[in-house]
């Protein structure tokens, strides 16, 4: 082979080392939340991209390979093309021939690690946390496809690197980790915020992690501070209710003390006359679900919303009534304040 396709063949490898480099760094780089939506239109990359990212393992298992063999080959095929390369301009200087073949090496041997750092490893992995989302639809196919033709490789050399992490009492994982903990997202928030560069001046951001610590005993009315009405209640008792309180929803409370139901505006609104003096009709009382006062306040809500309820009980753990939830006293501790539309000012 003569020095110059030596020189041709330094170029090649340098690229196909950038390409295992660049494809590693996408892979556990990039976020599924940005691929997932491409896959569902039906983008073929990013359904590729997605199935690399499943089996990070494989795919980083794939990329060593390929960059290991692509820097064994650099040096072998390139530093005797650049070595007899230099070796001409140096014997002019007079030197002997053990000096030459040093001082030639030396030189070959800076030269393709400087190439090989800079351009097979540093720009490709920088380029890739920089846009590692186009990088992992670029790159991730060829390299799914490498793996597959080399899977009986990749797989043997993935087993004995996951066995050896198993005997140091570590669970390997396929997957890459493409989310954040509540307190990382937290901490980004927080710095953003000191830096400048995020205003939360609503203090929704702050109150929506906030909202993750709360409980329902925390925003639930006690019974000694709930408006309701009695189980004789007329559609009239709740017009004059809505009327002095201003507020669109009113608990049914019994002799016992204990809420019943409850009743919203729009129950008794489209009435006839003539029954607005009569007690409310059971059907027009909605039921209440009860919510023990212990449950996180968005498993609360999650429940609430699943039932289609605005209202529920909130018990202890004897079972004892504590209090009322309501879903527009939950929402408030996520986006402030909610007024009632039938509520004065």
């Amino acid at each position: 082979m003569s020095d110059w396709i030596g020189i041709v063949w330094l170029f090649v490898l340098l690229i196909a080392n950038a390409f295992f480099v660049g494809a590693e760094f996408a892979v556990i780089s990039a976020r599924r939340s940005q691929i997932e939506p491409l896959a569902e239109q039906g983008s073929r990359s990013a359904k590729t991209a997605l199935w690399a990212m499943e089996h990070a393992t494989l795919m980083l298992a794939m990329s060593q390979l390929g960059i290991t063999i692509c820097s064994l080959l650099i040096l072998n095929v390139s530093e005797p093309a650049i070595h007899h390369l230099l070796e001409g301009p140096l014997h002019l200087t007079g030197w002997s021939e053990a000096v030459v073949s040093t001082v030639a090496f030396v030189i070959t041997l800076v030269l393709v690690s400087y190439l090989h750092v800079v351009f097979g490893e540093m720009v490709p992995k920088n380029l890739s946390f920089s846009v590692p989302d186009r990088a992992v639809l670029l790159l991730a196919p060829p390299l799914v496809f490498l793996a597959r033709f080399f899977r009986p490789i990749i797989v043997a050399l993935n087993a004995t690197a996951n066995g050896v992490l198993r005997l140091f009492g570590v669970e390997p994982k396929s997957e890459a980790n493409s989310t954040f903990t509540l307190e990382e997202v937290q901490t980004i928030v927080d710095q953003s915020r000191r830096e400048g560069v995020l205003d939360d001046a609503s203090g929704t951001l702050s109150a929506a992690f906030e909202f993750t610590t709360k409980r329902v005993h925390d925003v639930a009315v006690p019974m000694s501070g709930l408006v309701s009405l009695p189980p004789t209640a007329t559609p009239g008792d709740v017009e004059r209710a809505v009327a002095r309180h201003g507020f669109s929803r009113y608990v049914i409370v019994g002799d016992d003390g204990e809420p019943d139901g409850y009743v919203h505006l729009k129950d008794v609104i489209d009435l006839d006359d003539d029954e607005f003096d009569d007690p409310l009709p059971a059907k027009r009382v909605r039921r209440l679900v009860s919510i023990y006062d212990g449950t996180d306040l968005e498993d609360a809500l999650a429940t609430m919303r699943r039932l289609g309820t605005h209202v529920a009980r909130a018990f202890d753990e004897d079972g004892t009534t504590t209090g009322v939830i309501f879903l527009e006293d939950i929402i408030e501790e996520l986006v402030g304040e909610v007024q009632d539309a039938t509520r004065r000012g």
